[in-house]
């Protein structure tokens, strides 16, 4: 990366590899001479949802662990001095305006970044020579880290790059699986994930009801799953999830999710979720021979009720709580971006009549959830 520039941005879809690019760089640059580097995102709640584990991945890839680089629980440090720590932009940034000398700050996901963030981070890195990275995935052209380095008037010193999956020679067959998928379903979605436009279908969307958070799932909680089954080259999901009454809030922490799954490798998709075989599932009754099958597999399974209307009550429920996602799902995060109201194709107005399409991981919360939907309108007096 060019070492005279101040900010150096690379923005574009998913699989593009900017964060493995960014992270090689990054390392490179910080064995051949000292340096301080902050790792930041607008929310950081935990050393997990950080680059941590990947600049690690590198640092072991180019067999420097242990003997130039170590790690602590915090941090990274080099055997000449370099040190790189982590920190959450919306929650550590007095902390971090009280610091000086960092040489590199690299900003993940960028495009989550406040203009309050942003407005504090730039005059705290005044070191000369000083560098601000960013990578994000574009959401809207009005974001902060849009209007700054794709406007008309970018901060001087600038390098913008678009990065595309085109430009990844290691993109993972599941991505390309993923994206073709995505290109023959949903060429909107297709657009804004895989080729970086912005999401310009926002009038449509059913659910603005959601936040990506990085949390904990507390211990001893009461745990809700539901199954969506693929058929030939759809998705099959399994949703895990947690409910807060007191707080109305919804919790998303595991999801799985892959195309095409084969009827005996179910079993496998679904133990990558904790506690799965430990939690009642409730999954599409369209498939009883499936749900016999998982049943056999040793998972505590059964059909959902579904009925005329369900889908409609189901949405309404959930929209009746605020929804929190991990942002390890990310199936689940397009989910609710995507999910949304057909179009008057005589008029372009948008109804009210729910799109079928990319509506596997909502089915998969619905059926979830139906167990105290049904509890609900029995008076709440059932333990089901």
């Amino acid at each position: 990366m060019n070492e005279e520039a101040r900010w150096l941005g690379a923005y574009g879809g998913r699989a593009s590899g900017k964060s493995h690019g960014a992270a090689s760089c990054l390392i490179l640059r910080a064995y051949k001479k000292p340096k301080r580097i902050i790792c930041l995102r607008e929310i950081q709640l935990s050393i997990a949802s950080s680059v941590k584990q990947l600049l690690w991945d590198k640092i072991v890839e180019y067999g420097m662990n242990g003997v130039f680089f170590n790690q602590t629980n915090t941090a990274i440090t080099g055997a000449n001095g370099t040190t790189i720590h982590f920190a959450g932009l919306k929650t550590n940034l007095d902390s971090i305006k009280s610091k000086e000398g960092y040489d590199i700050a690299l900003i993940e996901e960028a495009q989550s970044v406040s203009q309050q963030s942003l407005d504090k981070l730039m005059p705290t890195m005044r070191k000369k020579g000083s560098q601000l990275w960013a990578l994000w995935n574009p959401e809207d052209e009005t974001d902060p880290i849009d209007s700054l380095l794709r406007g008309a008037n970018p901060p001087p010193r600038s390098i913008i790059q678009k990065c595309n999956f085109r430009d990844n020679p290691f993109l993972p067959e599941e991505s390309q699986e993923q994206m073709e998928w995505d290109k023959a379903r949903d060429f909107q979605k297709y657009l804004h994930i895989w080729e970086g436009e912005y999401y310009n279908n926002k009038e449509r969307r059913v659910f603005n009801n959601w936040t990506i958070e990085d949390f904990e799932t507390p211990d001893g909680i009461i745990k809700y799953m539901g199954a969506d089954w693929g058929f030939s080259v759809d998705p099959t999901t399994l949703i895990s999830l947690w409910v807060d009454d007191e707080k109305r809030k919804i919790y998303i922490d595991y999801e799985a999710y892959k195309i095409g799954c084969e009827i005996d490798k179910i079993k496998d998709l679904f133990e990558t979720v904790p506690l799965s075989r430990k939690t009642k599932i409730v999954a599409d009754s369209a498939r009883p021979e499936t749900i016999s099958f998982v049943k056999r597999d040793g998972f505590n399974i059964l059909s959902a009720e579904k009925g005329a209307g369900s889908v409609e009550d189901g949405i309404e429920f959930i929209k009746s709580y605020d929804v929190v996602i991990h942002p390890r799902c990310t199936h689940t995060i397009d989910g609710f971006k995507y999910y949304s109201y057909k179009v008057d194709s005589k008029t372009g107005e948008v109804t009210t009549v729910l799109s079928h399409d990319k509506s596997d991981v909502i089915d998969a919360i619905r059926y979830a959830l139906e167990r105290i939907m049904k509890r609900r309108k029995n008076g709440g007096f059932t333990v089901l």
